[in-house]
């Protein structure tokens, strides 16, 4: 089940009436990236398209359409209408991307990349993932738009294990276990 706030389903209705062509209600689809990052697609369904295989939930305001795979993914999401000083927006809290670790050192760590580090990465099309805590080494792998990117070792020591060494005094080193060769869509290729 999916939860939109009252706020964002009043935000979509604004997008509808904008319109020209007549719209059936809101498209969600999530595309799973990493192990547990996902892209997110918010979209205007219309009433020319065919909604054949989606899973339809009518909420107070709108029609959401979920395909069966986005579904599965999107199970608990909640999507609310935010403002702040970064301006305004769609937020997705999707618990399927909240990841928990037993080794507090290794939750620690996560919890950098998810606070400090990922939103900045999701700026530019990137993401990352910790893969593991192996010793005094937190082991990250990079996707997205700074997977194969020409600037990708300086994200990684001047942001990403800058943010983790002064957080988690525990780690000392922050190793990349990204396959760089097979980055498709780079965000800045040096």
């Amino acid at each position: 089940m999916i939860t939109v706030t009252d706020e964002a389903q009043q935000k979509v209705l604004e997008f509808i009436k904008q319109t020209t062509e007549p719209c059936q209600g809101l498209r969600i689809r999530a595309r799973k990236l990493g192990h547990h990052t996902f892209a997110y697609d918010l979209t205007l369904v219309l009433e020319s398209e065919d909604t054949g295989g989606d899973v339809v939930t009518e909420l107070e305001h709108i029609k959401v359409f979920v395909d069966p795979q986005s579904a599965e993914y999107l199970e608990g999401t909640t999507i609310e209408f935010v403002t702040d000083e970064r301006g305004s927006g769609f937020k997705i809290d999707n618990p399927q991307a909240k990841v928990r670790w037993d080794d507090p050192i290794s939750q620690k760590v996560q919890d950098v990349l998810d606070e400090k580090v990922a939103p900045a990465l999701a700026s530019h099309g990137g993401w990352v993932e910790l893969v593991q805590v192996d010793g005094d080494t937190a082991v990250v792998q990079l996707g997205g738009g700074c997977q194969g990117c020409g600037m990708a070792q300086v994200t990684l020591t001047d942001g990403i294990q800058k943010a983790i060494l002064d957080a988690v005094p525990e780690i000392k080193r922050v190793a990349d276990a990204t396959d760089h060769a097979g980055g498709e869509n780079p965000y800045f290729t040096g």
